[in-house]
């Protein structure tokens, strides 16, 4: 699926962050720039046109009578509009707060609310509007009389012209920023790159030593160079690694000790619970001939199950040195795995608790030992925490790579919490923390079993109640399938 651009990495953020801020900066210039200029132009005509309407009445306001009639009024109207040039306004008059006159029966087009405003006024108002899509601007100019300045002006004039060239000039303007903007976000593109590259050259060097570190050398570390919050970032990391290669190093000596300890306690322990379990062998013999005291035997009986517990839990602790000490090797034999599945049923008396689904004449390259100690865990683990009741299956399918053992049951199940970890060593489900036969480790060395085998072993629960274990082993079938 094609991801936005926006989420391709970071350096394609980082370049469109920067052309964003560039448009939007680019775009405030020029709006700025186009508002300011727009300003002064229509400033500039209203400025000029006030101008040259003061000049034109200056020189001709003086010819009007005291008390000027309609006729003086529109003779001065078109005195006005005959000078108005290439500006082409058309004025109209008030005096002394009467009707506008002007010099034709048409009126100038003027705002409704200029003439109240410029009513009384003793200043030149001015106000833009629009005739169609045509912008106009329309002035009064108060006109006071010489000999009485202080007065309010008895006289008002008013012109209104189009500004039809002044928008042209403007617009122009608009285009001017709006082409200057952009070359601006296509200059921009360039220092975005480098600004990018620069930036995330350190994210790069840490991601590749982070991937190195991920990889297993944890002999990793970054360059660091600058004093910015990126090289704090590196220092950090090269102190993490450092931490992180010393806490290594210690748990890895910790356990190659834990390691060496155990599998020599084992082999400590092995000679002297050998002769244990010899003497206990005697003694229950004589215990259940009936020649001891009935107390004496059960003390004897107790003696031989925990011998027996304990010399299991010291074979079990060696098998698990083999393993780590990688010295653990399969002895692949061709086998039928049907019969492999009784006899491992058969040797532990299992044949009428447990039913089993084997196709007939299914032959393999196994290691028949190790297989045997698979199943014998499995199928165990169900006997012993399933209850008197269980009904335990052990089915075998095989298809063109592999050979799928399942040993399921309808007991009680595995608890949820539980299944994460159920074949780490000395992991034991609730039923079992009590005194049990049950090391810890049975779970455990099947599954090494199945990875010395190349293959996998799982759990799950059962949909109907009850706990799945599968054992999936590469397929050396050399027989009927």
């Amino acid at each position: 699926m094609i991801r936005p651009f926006a989420a391709r990495g970071l350096r394609a953020q980082l370049v469109l962050v920067f052309l964003l801020v560039s448009v939007l900066s680019a775009l405030i210039v020029a709006a700025v720039t186009f508002r300011q200029g727009r300003t002064a132009i229509v400033a500039r005509a209203q400025a000029d046109a006030l101008q040259d309407l003061r000049a034109l009445l200056v020189s001709r306001a003086p010819d009007l009578p005291a008390d000027p009639s309609e006729k003086d009024l529109r003779t001065l109207a078109l005195q006005l509009d005959r000078a108005a040039g290439a500006r082409a306004w058309r004025t109209a008059l008030s005096y002394r707060g009467g009707p506008l006159v002007a010099a034709t029966a048409e009126r100038p087009p003027l705002p409704a609310r200029l003439p109240g405003q410029a009513a009384g006024s003793a200043t030149a108002l001015a106000q833009r509007f629009h005739l169609g899509p045509t912008p106009w601007l329309a002035v009064a100019l108060p006109v006071s009389a010489a000999s009485r300045p202080h007065e309010p002006a008895p006289l008002v004039v008013y012109a209104s012209f189009s500004l039809a060239s002044q928008q042209r000039d403007v617009d122009t303007l608009a285009d001017a920023a709006r082409a200057g903007a952009l070359p601006v976000v296509l200059v921009a593109i360039v220092p975005a790159l480098l600004a990018a590259r620069r930036l995330l050259r350190p994210v790069r060097r840490l991601r590749a030593a982070a991937e190195r570190m991920a990889g297993g050398d944890l002999d990793t570390r970054v360059n660091v160079t600058g004093t910015d919050e990126l090289a704090d970032l590196g220092h950090t990391f090269n102190t993490m690694a450092a931490r992180l290669q010393s806490d290594a190093a210690t748990l890895l000596d910790m356990e190659a000790r834990a390691r060496r300890f155990a599998a020599d306690v084992s082999h400590e322990l092995r000679t002297p619970l050998a002769a244990m379990s010899a003497v206990t062998e005697v003694l229950d013999a004589d215990a259940a001939s009936g020649r001891l005291a009935p107390l004496t035997a059960e003390a004897l009986h107790l003696v031989s199950d925990e011998t027996r517990k304990l010399t299991r839990l010291v074979e079990d602790l060696i098998e698990v040195s083999r393993f780590d000490a990688g010295v653990a090797v399969p002895h692949l034999d061709e086998v039928d795995v049907g019969e492999l599945v009784g006899k491992t049923l058969a040797l532990r008396h299992w044949r009428e608790r447990v039913r089993t689904d084997v196709p007939a004449g299914l032959r393999a390259r196994l290691d028949p030992r190790r297989v045997d100690v698979v199943l014998a865990n499995l199928v165990g683990n169900a006997l012993r925490h399933g209850g008197a009741a269980v009904s335990v299956l052990v089915k075998v399918r095989a298809d063109a790579d592999r050979i799928v053992v399942t040993v399921s049951d309808d007991g009680p199940g595995i608890p949820a919490d539980l299944l994460p970890r159920v074949f780490d060593r000395f992991t034991k489900g609730d039923a079992a923390r009590t005194r049990t036969e049950g090391s810890g480790l049975g779970l455990a060395i099947a599954a090494e079993n199945a990875r010395l085998h190349g293959g996998t072993l799982t759990a799950a629960a059962a949909p109907g109640g009850g706990a799945v274990l599968t054992l999936t082993l590469p397929r050396r079938l050399t027989g009927p399938a």
